[in-house]
């Protein structure tokens, strides 16, 4: 989401870095840019010249000209003030006692009813709540049947559906039935509309003073950057929001709606919808994203996906084939399966210091998602005698096997040499005892997840 922003302000910092003393007008000719990459985001300009007014002070201060490296300085003003403009840190649910209310709202087409189901299965797994969800849409078809079918996909109970009910009656028997069957949440998922008008407005608000929820939720697309402010501006001012969920963060949205959210309308960003599958909602935790920003990765969230990714059973059951040396095919294939869960190439590597400047680099080199798919293919084309045993891979079976992945011979040749030299670092590791053990456990089971030899490129 983020992607332009990142790399006009990293320009723009090389420049400052580049310099062993930094005069007043290097900090100003730095903030300009700074300026306009941020309005070029669709950050709102109110909130642009009051971050620009909050960072210059500091950065033409004594403690920045008198550094020994001015311009990381710099950048960590920035960053601080980044932090300051997204919020302090990453804004909990408040759910108190239950059953507690949440009021989803927002226009139709944001991803309010998908965004229900997300947060129901995340509230359910990682909080153990048991959660209930009702759909308060009386006005487009099948809005409550399409919350139904996520709640089954979810394994998230949703709330019997009574022909002719309104909204008010909904929440009721939603609140009685949450009640009755000891739920510890329970999610209403509003009506939305193509655009704000004072029955939407009336119909939430009648819901809120009804319901008194513990969170009122703005679900908000992020791809409509500027107006998305302005929504969230909207809604604020009639049924004051708790909280905001930006739908589509995976996206080419430039992320000025991001930045500007938390400073219009007060009200924090608390999660982030990063794909379309019910599990794609991660909390947003405003340091670590203006980490993203500024090229400094995010490390952070990466260990913790992994910690929720890798199964520690699975992993120790490897970790125990690879200190004897085993380390097949099959082995090959689950860690590209655990690549593909922690969000693949591209979503590992976002989450790296320092891999902005090479994001060209890396799509040149053709290092994408469709590699793993390629080398999946490519493993499913073996025998299981061929996977439990490479060495048996000649230049005959090579034919066989690109010819029914349907890549080229020089592909099969890749994958085998990539497995070769895991296998051959996987051994060292394993004959250094303890200590090399250990770092295996950190590699396969929940640290941080390394790239295959030969998949980074060179900066």
């Amino acid at each position: 989401m983020f992607d332009s922003l990142q790399k006009r302000l990293g320009a723009t910092f090389d420049r400052l870095r580049g310099r062993g003393a930094l005069t007043e007008a290097d900090v100003d000719e730095a903030l300009r840019e700074v300026r306009v990459a941020l309005l070029e985001a669709d950050v709102a300009l109110p909130v642009v010249k009051d971050f620009i007014e909050k960072v210059r002070p500091r950065a033409v201060g004594e403690a920045v000209i008198r550094s020994v490296t001015p311009g990381q300085q710099v950048v960590k003003i920035v960053h601080d003030a980044l932090v300051e403009m997204l919020g302090a840190e990453n804004a909990a649910l408040d759910l108190g006692s239950p059953p507690a209310p949440i009021l989803m709202v927002g226009l139709q087409g944001s991803g309010k009813t998908t965004s229900s189901a997300k947060l129901g299965l995340l509230l359910q797994n990682k909080e153990k709540k048991r959660v209930l969800m009702a759909s308060l849409d009386v006005h487009r078809p099948a809005a409550m049947e399409q919350l139904k079918i996520l709640g089954e996909q979810a394994g998230v109970p949703t709330l019997p559906v009574v022909a002719g009910q309104g909204p008010l009656d909904i929440a009721k028997r939603a609140m009685a039935a949450a009640k009755v069957g000891g739920y510890d949440v329970l999610i209403l998922d509003t009506a939305g509309r193509q655009h704000i008008d004072e029955q939407l407005m009336s119909e939430v608000a009648a819901v809120r003073e009804q319901v008194k929820p513990h969170e009122t939720i703005l679900v908000a697309d992020s791809l409509t950057g500027q107006d998305a402010v302005n929504i969230a501006k909207s809604f604020n001012e009639r049924v004051r929001l708790s909280g905001i969920i930006l739908t589509r963060a995976d996206g080419d949205a430039r992320g000025g709606a991001a930045l500007s959210m938390r400073a219009v309308t007060g009200a924090p960003i608390k999660f982030l919808g990063v794909g379309e599958k019910l599990d794609a909602l991660e909390a947003f935790h405003p340091a670590r994203v203006a980490g993203r920003i500024l090229d400094m990765g995010d490390v952070v969230s990466l260990v913790e996906k992994a910690a929720e990714t890798f199964d520690k059973e699975e992993s120790e059951k490897l970790a125990r084939k690879m200190k004897k040396g085993e380390f097949d095919m099959n082995d090959l294939a689950q860690q590209l399966q655990q690549m593909k869960k922690l969000g693949g190439m591209q979503g590992v590597l976002g989450m790296l210091p320092g891999v902005g400047k090479v994001k060209e680099q890396i799509s040149a080199a053709g290092l994408d998602d469709k590699i793993l798919t390629r080398q999946e293919a490519i493993i499913s084309s073996m025998t299981k005698q061929e996977r439990a045993k490479p060495d048996l891979i000649n230049g005959s079976r090579r034919k066989r096997i690109a010819a029914g992945a349907g890549v080229e011979v020089q592909d099969v040749n890749k994958l085998l040499k990539m497995h070769r030299q895991m296998s051959d670092m996987m051994k060292k590791m394993g004959r250094m005892g303890p200590r090399g053990m250990a770092g295996l456990s950190s590699l396969i089971g929940g640290g941080m997840p390394q790239l295959p030899p030969g998949m980074m490129p060179k900066r």
